[in-house]
């Protein structure tokens, strides 16, 4: 028998991960990211890598509390988005079970419960470092990492970037109790009105347009389609991810789909001007605009914000955005393919 030779990558692996994780940057050392044994070896380091996703971020909820002089209503931001995302995780991993038990483009050393919850941090934090090939989970499963990213990552979110995104919901919940009791809204003693709602909704739909609109453009472009690894609705599904990750600033790849062609490279990266700056351009513009605002003192009339009534307002405010938004286009992708597969259909 004849040997042969194998080329090994190796290099100073360890503290990008670390940087990578904490930065919520995604960028992995080695091509398969924590899949990688180098990056991710043991469920010991699996746990602190998924630990070290939300760490930052998740702290800077309270910090925005401290602020702004009401912890309470931080603590209550945090309580919202951390259920949300048990909620979201218990969800995936669900029907991740219940599809069987199969480990295709899953590591064994860390298994199905240690993948499904890293796709849903990594997916919430808009980081995009993963674990596994988000492709290979269940339709459901990768539907939820997909749906967790089309909500802008309000969950968290990304490091320093994570709070304008709910902020937005915040102030777009404020507003309809106003309409709701009729009384100006507030926030934070500022009064809440046409400019500052106007920059709110443009920052929901800019992001929603761009996903939508390309993938849409992808569908019917006979080049984009040529990329494309599967057909039906899991091909919908790489299509509508890379429109995704690219616009709301996740970087994950849901696998199969060839992006490094003209077409898309030209058209993502379009996508990800429009994500980057429709949102953040609001953000700056509504700050402005209300650091200029007088603080208007707290009255018997006041919608407070630090209250489980705000809590559930706030949560329905989102799920009414992010279903109405994007679930015509989740129905045709992830949910098809999870009633076809039922069926024993596949493509």
């Amino acid at each position: 028998m004849q040997g042969a030779k194998q080329t090994i990558p190796v290099g100073p692996a360890a503290s990008q991960i670390a940087i990578k994780q904490l930065g919520t940057n995604g960028g992995g050392f080695f091509n398969a990211n924590s899949a990688h044994p180098f990056e991710n070896p043991t469920p010991l380091s699996n746990f602190l890598e998924t630990l070290a996703l939300m760490l930052v971020t998740s702290g800077l909820v309270y910090t925005y509390g401290v602020m702004i002089g009401n912890r309470k209503h931080g603590w209550l931001l945090f309580l919202v988005m951390f259920l949300g995302w048990i909620g979201l995780t218990g969800v995936s991993l669900y029907y991740q079970y219940a599809s069987g038990p199969g480990l295709e483009g899953m590591e064994t050393r860390i298994g199905i419960t240690n993948s499904v919850l890293f796709s849903t941090a990594t997916t919430v934090v808009s980081c995009g470092a993963v674990n596994c090939m988000h492709s290979s989970l269940a339709p459901i499963s990768g539907g939820i990492a997909l749906f967790n990213i089309m909500l802008g990552e309000i969950i968290f979110g990304g490091v320093g970037a994570g709070m304008y995104g709910m902020l937005h919901m915040v102030l777009l919940t404020v507003f309809l109790a106003g309409l709701m009791v009729g009384r100006t809204p507030e926030y934070l003693g500022k009064k809440i009105e046409r400019k500052e709602m106007q920059m709110v909704i443009l920052s929901i739909l800019l992001p929603a347009a761009a996903i939508l609109i390309g993938a849409g453009i992808a569908c019917v472009y006979p080049v984009a389609l040529s990329s494309l690894s599967s057909k039906g609705p899991h091909g919908l599904s790489e299509i509508l991810y890379a429109f995704t990750s690219s616009t709301q600033n996740n970087g994950s790849a849901f696998a199969g789909l060839n992006a490094n062609t003209v077409f898309y490279n030209v058209i993502l990266g379009l996508c990800m001007i429009i994500g980057r700056f429709g949102v953040i351009i609001p953000a700056m513009v509504i700050a402005g605009s209300l650091a200029v605002k007088k603080i208007t003192p707290v009255g018997s009339g006041t919608f407070t914000t630090d209250n489980f009534i705000f809590a559930a307002l706030l949560v329905g405010v989102i799920i009414i955005v992010g279903v109405l938004t994007f679930f015509p286009a989740l129905s045709l992708g992830p949910i098809v393919e999870h009633l076809l597969m039922l069926k024993g259909r596949v493509f």
